[in-house]
């Protein structure tokens, strides 16, 4: 039904009466696979209305990270060596590609972070700035993919916000803007891997962080 396009985002399915009438099974067995769909964050249970598709694909990818780190036992090591493979290739498509939108965005992140008041406007606006990058690359994919992986990261340094300088992820943050508004990709690329190297080395720096699992 999705696939075909009968049923779109946010979309209300039919009565599980239906479905089952539809697809030649029991109840209980629509009932089970709408409970797994929805614990995947597929679908949405609405108490008294119904059963929602989903809006997006985020969604449904915000959960499964964290559990694979959990149940994985990911390392910050890992984690950190996957956005150094991408995330600089990324910044250099968004310096390529980025629309007076796109640096709109970066900018305003920019100024949210210069003017954070506390731990978690600070991790906000981060976000904001790193996730501006990912939609400006043009690729939805890496754009859904690494804010996950980008989001599970800065959660693990949360404690790090307090002890660690604001102007020194800002200043990262301030020249890879420029770059990507000079649509310079070999530079937006190089200072995305120095920022993402500096950030694993404050991290590294916690004895208790050495061979740390999230």
């Amino acid at each position: 039904m999705i696939a075909s396009g009968a049923l779109g985002p946010g979309s209300r399915l039919p009565a599980e009466r239906d479905m089952a009438k539809q697809f030649h099974v029991n109840r209980a067995s629509v009932r089970q696979v709408l409970k797994v769909l929805e614990m995947m964050g597929v679908l949405t249970q609405r108490v008294g209305d119904g059963t929602y598709l989903s809006m997006s694909a985020e969604a449904i990818l915000n959960e499964p990270l964290d559990f694979l780190v959990l149940l994985d036992d990911l390392s910050h090591h890992e984690l950190f060596e996957t956005r150094l493979i991408v995330e600089p290739e990324l910044a250099a498509r968004a310096a390529d590609r980025a629309t007076a939108e796109d640096l709109n965005s970066l900018r305003a992140a920019v100024t949210a972070m210069q003017n954070s008041a506390s731990t978690e406007e600070r991790l906000a606006a981060d976000m904001a700035f790193h996730d501006a990058i990912f939609r400006a690359s043009g690729n939805r994919i890496c754009q859904l993919l690494f804010k996950r992986i980008h989001r599970t990261v800065l959660t693990s340094m949360s404690h790090l916000s307090n002890r660690v300088a604001l102007e020194q992820p800002l200043a990262f943050h301030k020249r890879i803007y420029t770059a990507i508004r000079a649509h310079d990709a070999e530079a937006a690329r190089q200072l995305m891997r120095e920022h993402i190297l500096d950030a694993r080395s404050l991290l590294s720096q916690r004895p208790d962080t050495k061979n740390a699992r999230l």
